[in-house]
């Protein structure tokens, strides 16, 4: 399975808009870094088998998937319904197109309901041929049970998102924690054993919605994965200083970040 870093920003990305003359806020980010650009964050999965899956829809999908040549995937997860995560729903369009056929959206049924409310037309039933619109098939998922997804088996853990909730995503040994600032007991259980783990460190200190860098050390030290990578990260996380200064095996993220991992067990028959 390869795993590829769409965006690591958070909901302003990297440079926010300001800025002196208008050309951005950096806040504490190296402009002449280009790992310090960051768009707004979601991953995407590419199985041996040719299957993929994209992980949440923000605002800057259509140039995330140009940037890094991606244009076909059967189904996207939804972690959440904040604007950042879903505003981009209706550029799957161009995905129909090329598979020829719906997308399935996997997500707690509040979230999909969520969607369907802001973008109305998007779960309404395909009529061929062809796409005038994005179309997605809701397909609803409920806490610590094993979905299938094409070929293979994803779960979901609960996680606390300052005043809303979020799902995290666990996909054989690896997981994905966007946008959490609190994990129950039942959800760090679920990510024991994880291998990779990517996660919310919006900054340094702490924050109401965000985890910081304090809170994923801690959370680090109970899960004890092998590799942990820091996304949603604001204009506070500058990419060098972070790379001199985490422990080891704790990494920021960068846009285009490419994973190369075991494919996830099977979904059960």
């Amino acid at each position: 399975m390869k795993v590829v870093v769409l965006g690591c920003g958070g909901s302003a990305g990297v440079p926010m808009v300001g800025g002196e003359g208008g050309g951005g806020d950096w806040g504490d980010c190296d402009p002449a870094e280009p790992r310090n650009i960051r768009t707004r964050s979601s991953i995407f999965l590419q199985m041996d088998n040719g299957e993929a899956v994209l992980i949440d829809t923000g605002p800057d999908l259509r140039a995330q998937l140009l940037a890094q040549r991606i244009s076909r995937f059967q189904s996207v997860i939804y972690t959440h319904g904040h604007s950042d995560h879903v505003d981009g729903a209706n550029e799957v369009r161009a995905v129909n197109r090329v598979i020829g056929q719906p997308i399935k959206a996997y997500g707690m049924p509040g979230v999909l309901a969520e969607i369907e409310q802001r973008f109305s037309f998007v779960f309404k039933p395909w009529t061929p041929p062809g796409f005038f619109r994005a179309v997605l098939e809701a397909h609803p998922c409920e806490i610590g049970q094993e979905t299938a997804i094409g070929s293979f088996a994803f779960t979901f853990f609960e996680q606390q998102h300052g005043y809303a909730g979020s799902t995290g995503v666990r996909c054989g040994n690896f997981a994905y924690s966007t946008d959490v600032v609190e994990l129950p007991e039942q959800s760090l259980c679920a990510l024991e054993g994880v291998d990779t783990w990517i996660v919310d460190c919006f900054q340094l200190t702490p924050h109401v919605a965000h985890a910081w860098l304090d809170r994923v050390l801690e959370w680090r030290e109970r899960i004890k994965p092998r590799r942990t990578i820091l996304t949603h990260m604001g204009a506070g996380m500058d990419w060098a200083t972070l790379c001199a200064t985490l422990p080891q095996g704790v990494e920021p993220a960068y846009d285009g970040l490419s994973l190369h991992l075991p494919d996830p067990p099977r979904a059960k028959a």
